[in-house]
């Protein structure tokens, strides 16, 4: 008897909520699609960097090439270049990552990609 009015009621249910209508207005949004056409100039110029903070940083490079070749276990280097203290710490007590990150940074250094 309980299966058959749980039944009735949960078809009653259904019946009612699929005939409802929200009882505040709805707004249908109607979708339009605008083609448009837009041209890309390219221009290839080149510029050289002759200030004297692009020279500074050269020189900036190599200071920080020396130190990371003579103190570069004890992160001289890293410490020249601004990086976070714990960074440091933690280069040092790994002694450079066992040498994988003593060699990558070198190699970002030589490339001016500090």
């Amino acid at each position: 008897m309980k299966t058959k009015l749980t039944l009735a009621l949960m078809s009653i249910f259904m019946l009612v909520s699929t005939l409802s209508f929200a009882s505040f207005p709805v707004e249908r949004n109607v979708v339009t699609t605008v083609n448009s056409a837009t041209t890309v100039e390219e221009s290839t110029t080149t510029v050289t960097l002759s200030s004297p903070a692009a020279a500074a940083l050269d020189e900036e490079m190599w200071i920080a090439a020396a130190l990371w070749f003579f103190l570069g276990g004890f992160a001289a280097h890293r410490w020249y270049l601004g990086s976070p203290w714990y960074w440091n710490v933690l280069f040092i007590i790994t002694l450079g990552g066992i040498g994988i990150w003593w060699l990558v940074d070198g190699i970002q250094i030589l490339s001016d990609n500090w």
